[in-house]
């Protein structure tokens, strides 16, 4: 006997709202559980983006099925943090339910720029077809320190390791040397230098002009970040960053130390290139969408 209309299970009543922080369990959950699972490459894990907006749910019933979190951070660019949903949904339908809420709360904030690393392949096409454009790749560079090219000449810079109280003119160095998609907030910053395995910073005679942080752990060192102020540029202070670094891996540690740089980065190529680093053939898209509707200029492919 074929069942009636009257006797399929009543559909879950669907609500977007914005995350509360009584749904960590929930959204801790599906990004534990489920397959389709987009995390930025942060140094805050979602989780802790809750209480921060815009982080939106999707609320099924009793429980949360999707979730999209992209809080500004700098205030220009509000990076996709956190998008996964059920298994019951499929990409696009989830994220048609929650983009429009968490675009809304973009424009009331006045954030400039929308923006998403695309770690994995099924989320292309869902930015594509709500107004992303790639603009530039994330490749990766790896360089085993035993067979790193010696330092052409010694750095006249003085170089020490990072203390709290140079965060500001971290973040000063920072604006300069980037763009502002690429740029770091001070509570960024503040954040990846607790959990820095080794960070310093190189000072001339006008102050701090650069800096670098970095991790380290079973599979080797990972650079996270360097930069150096337009006007000390090209005078070896990146390399100098680098090869101080070297020095101060630790004995027994995995002798391999990785990087991430942008395609359209071409002083960064070169600099790591004179050092022996090498492109592991691993790159990711970056996709951006401005808030006002303008398309942006590609910054490199």
């Amino acid at each position: 006997m074929s069942p009636t209309p009257s006797s399929f299970p009543p559909r879950q009543l669907l609500e977007v709202r914005p995350a509360r922080l009584a749904d960590r369990e929930d959204v801790s959950n599906l990004i534990f559980l489920e397959s389709h699972v987009h995390k930025h490459l942060d140094w805050k894990a979602p989780l802790e983006w809750l209480g921060q907006e815009p982080f939106v749910v999707l609320q099924e019933g009793s429980h949360v099925s999707a979730a999209l979190a992209c809080p500004p951070d700098p205030a220009q660019v509000a990076w996709l943090r956190l998008f996964v949903f059920g298994s019951q949904l499929n990409g696009t339908m989830a994220w048609r339910m929650l983009w429009p809420a968490a675009r809304d709360t973009l424009e009331a904030q006045g954030c400039p720029t929308a923006a998403a690393i695309a770690i994995q392949r099924w989320l292309d096409p869902i930015l594509v077809e709500n107004g992303f454009e790639l603009v530039n790749h994330i490749v990766l560079m790896e360089l085993n320190i035993e067979a790193a090219l010696p330092a052409v000449a010694q750095s006249d810079y003085g170089i020490r390791p990072m203390k709290p109280a140079d965060l500001s003119q971290v973040e000063a160095v920072d604006a300069a040397a980037f763009e502002p998609l690429w740029r770091n907030s001070l509570e960024a910053l503040t954040h990846a230098f607790g959990q820095a395995s080794y960070a310093s910073v190189v000072e001339d005679q006008s102050g701090l002009v650069g800096y670098q942080l970095s991790t380290g752990g079973a599979f080797g060192t990972h650079l996270a970040r360097l930069a150096v102020s337009p006007a000390a540029q090209r005078r070896g202070v990146g390399a100098a960053l680098v090869y101080d670094l070297i020095d101060h891996i630790p004995a027994g540690r995995e002798p391999r130390l990785t990087l991430n740089t942008q395609s359209s980065n071409t002083a960064s190529h070169a600099l790591y290139a004179r050092i022996g680093f090498r492109r592991t053939g691993e790159r990711f898209p970056v996709f951006a969408l401005s808030m006002a509707g303008r398309a942006l200029k590609p910054t490199g492919a």
